[in-house]
């Protein structure tokens, strides 16, 4: 059995707790020393005296069964302010106060002393019968209290010092972390000794993204495979996608497949109060990872490091611009035969500098998005593997049901069905918890107890009503799943869930349907009551982003023009990238593409009268109906082309396995 190697890098450590022990002790000796150093010593005949003039309030004997017998004198307080020719010693060193002792005394024989100062002290009583007697108390020195009392004040001192030194130093690179080690890298290494339990088997839905990340793998382990062709390993890599669609799971399972040691470290850590912490915390982690290469380093949000320097009207921050700096040269001043890469996550790529960007720092980005039907599918497989899930639970029909969900959303509702069948008391989760744990998160939780009048009932369900009737007569718009008047969160008093096509490009005709089908519902209220409410907030909150957008971003205006400020308008936060006359135009034409619509969804609603009533009076009875209610109700929808959610078949005009996409912004209308 080989012995296993000390890394020669790696040097015994200075434990600086051994300094706070040597510090305590010296000044506990310090003030054990001065416990009875701090009173004047007296002969007995000054004893005498002091107790025959009356100035004695107490005498305490001190440790009388051991060789240091001490008599402690205490003076009464008006003989210390009174006397102006009393000892200065004793004035000097407890002012005008009786905290004392004042004095002490060396006693040789006990019985001499006692009888000598119980004489003195009877003579003063009898020429003053009516003074008060003077106190006589015997202590033993050092006891446990009384050492408690002179050590608290240290001990206490000690505590807070130490506290303050592990929090300076946050913990990295030594013991406690004290401030000695402020500038160490925090990074937490994973190695044979302490590997990562996740692997590629864990992670679904990500087939391309994957791959890229496997093939970074295949660059440490087997580097002969792509430089006997001139290739070059890549230096970085910066996993870019929205919050929840599963880049730091890729990176743990990088950590957990890699046979290489794996550093891990947040954005923030390189950030602390002293200047020049962050650009000392760069560089010993590389220093670190080149002695242990080859090796990967993960930052987990680069973009509290990697932001942008110096962009706008407000200048960068010097110390974190210093680390980025400092990240710059780390990342394009190590050879590429030492094996280091960097692996990188941010969900914000557009706000990181370009330095950092370009080619031969981060060589490729890899984009993490959403999940498709199939990757959905794969997900839900997963996350319901460690699930007691009943016989009619179909990841397939989850999938269809949940478009446009990330990772860690998909992840959520298994928890909540889960969680849901245990509330119910289940054996095993079946696809109704399913269905209430997407409801949670689609609209949040289920509001039993509110109280609504029953006339806001009736708005809340015409309003619904209306919603229903566009998203089943209206072309482009989205296909209609389920609606509900049932209160969920803190403010949705009732919503239509869709399931739009997935498409990734969108015509113009589409984003005006749905305009239009956002506006039916305040346009279903002014028809039936003769009067609009509140309840359309969330409605034309939205209608007036798309419209926007149309405008301002996808250049879908014939007066404004094929321009788009999207870009220009990033840059200039402050200031508008166009003239008064066009934001006045911009204005003009975003309130005509609003109240165009609003006409529309009026004349609709007018037309499908008797349908909104159906629709309304259903959902005053039942409160959620299905797309088979509506069916039932109005007749088949002339534009079904979306996939049978309940059967998992496809409808009548198949729309040629096209999957859907569910934008979260489009999930509850809220009222």
């Amino acid at each position: 059995m080989t012995e296993k190697k000390k890394p020669s890098g790696d040097k015994p450590k200075f434990n600086y707790y051994w300094l706070y022990a040597i510090i305590a002790v010296v000044l506990i000796l310090l003030n054990i020393f001065n416990m009875s150093g701090t009173a004047p010593e007296i002969s007995s005949d000054k004893v005498v005296e002091l107790l025959e003039t009356g100035q004695v309030e107490k005498i305490v004997f001190v440790n009388l069964e051991s060789s240091e017998r001490l008599a402690e004198i205490y003076i009464k307080k008006d003989s210390l302010d009174n006397n102006a020719d009393f000892d200065k010693v004793a004035k000097s060193s407890f002012g005008s106060s009786n905290a004392g002792p004042h004095y002490k005394h060396r006693i040789v024989v006990v019985e001499d002393f006692f009888a000598m100062t119980e004489a003195a002290r009877k003579e003063y009583k009898a020429a003053n019968p009516l003074a008060a007697d003077v106190k006589i108390t015997t202590e033993t020195s050092g006891s446990i209290m009384g050492m408690i009392g002179y050590l608290f004040p240290f001990i206490l001192l000690i505590g807070i010092w130490v506290f303050f030194m592990r929090r300076v130093g946050g913990g990295g690179g030594g013991p406690g972390g004290q401030i000695f080690n402020i500038g160490r890298s925090k990074a937490t290494l994973f190695d044979k000794d302490t590997k990562v339990s996740v692997t590629f088997k864990d992670v679904a839905g990500l087939d391309e993204a994957k791959e890229e990340v496997m093939e970074v793998v295949d660059f440490l382990k087997r580097p002969e495979k792509y430089t006997t062709l001139g290739g070059k390993i890549p230096k970085g890599v910066l996993l870019v996608g929205p919050p929840g669609t599963g880049k730091t799971l890729l990176a743990k399972a990088v950590a957990g497949e890699a046979d290489v040691p794996f550093f891990s470290i947040s954005g923030s850590d390189f950030v602390e109060m002293f200047v020049g912490v962050g650009a000392s915390r760069v560089r010993d982690l590389f220093k670190q990872a080149r002695e242990k290469a080859p090796c990967i380093i993960f930052i987990d949000e680069i973009d509290a490091i990697g932001r942008a320097r110096g962009k706008g009207a407000v200048q960068g921050n010097d110390e974190r611009e210093n680390t980025l700096n400092q990240l710059l040269v780390e990342m394009d001043g190590f050879k590429t035969e030492k094996g280091v890469i960097l692996m990188a996550a941010t969900n914000r790529p557009d706000i990181l500098d370009n330095a950092l960007l370009r080619p031969g720092r981060f060589d490729r980005q890899i984009g993490v998005g959403k999940p498709d039907l199939k990757g959905r599918e794969q997900i839900f497989k997963v996350h319901l593997k460690p699930i007691k899930i009943a016989d009619d639970v179909d990841a397939k029909k989850l999938a269809q049901q949940t478009p446009g969900f990330a990772g860690a959303e998909l992840a959520n509702i298994c928890n909540e069905a889960a969680l849901i069948a245990a509330r119910r008391g289940k054996k095993g989760v079946d696809m109704d918890d399913f269905n209430s744990a997407i409801d949670r998160v689609i609209g949040g939780l289920e509001k039993k107890n509110k109280l609504i009048l029953p006339e806001e009932k009736r708005v809340i369900a015409y309003h619904e009503a209306g919603h229903a009737i566009s998203g089943w007569f209206l072309e482009y718009a989205n296909p209609l799943v389920k609606v509900t008047i049932v209160p969920r969160g803190l403010s949705a008093l009732g919503y239509a869930q869709y399931l739009p096509k997935e498409k990734n490009i969108v015509p113009k005709e589409h984003l005006l349907d749905e305009i239009c089908g956002l506006l039916a519902g305040r346009a279903a209220e002014q028809i039936t009551f003769g009067q609009i409410s509140t309840g359309a907030q969330n409605d034309l909150d939205r209608v007036t982003q798309i419209a926007y957008n149309m405008v301002v971003v996808y250049g879908m205006n014939a007066k404004v023009g094929h321009v788009s400020y999207y870009g220009m308008m990033k840059d200039n936060q402050f200031d508008k990238p166009y003239s008064n006359e066009t934001a006045k135009l911009i204005d003009e034409e975003i309130r005509a593409i609003i109240d165009g619509q609003y006409v529309r969804a009026l004349n609709l609603l007018k037309e499908k009268n008797k349908e909104l009533e159906l629709i309304a009076n259903e959902l005053l009875n039942k409160e959620v109906i299905l797309k088979d209610d509506v069916e039932r109700l109005i007749g088949r929808c002339p534009y079904d082309d979306v996939p049978d959610v309940k059967s998992g078949e496809k409808a009548a005009g198949d729309n040629n396995g096209v999957d859907t996409l569910l934008d979260p912004e489009d999930l509850p209308e809220i009222v």
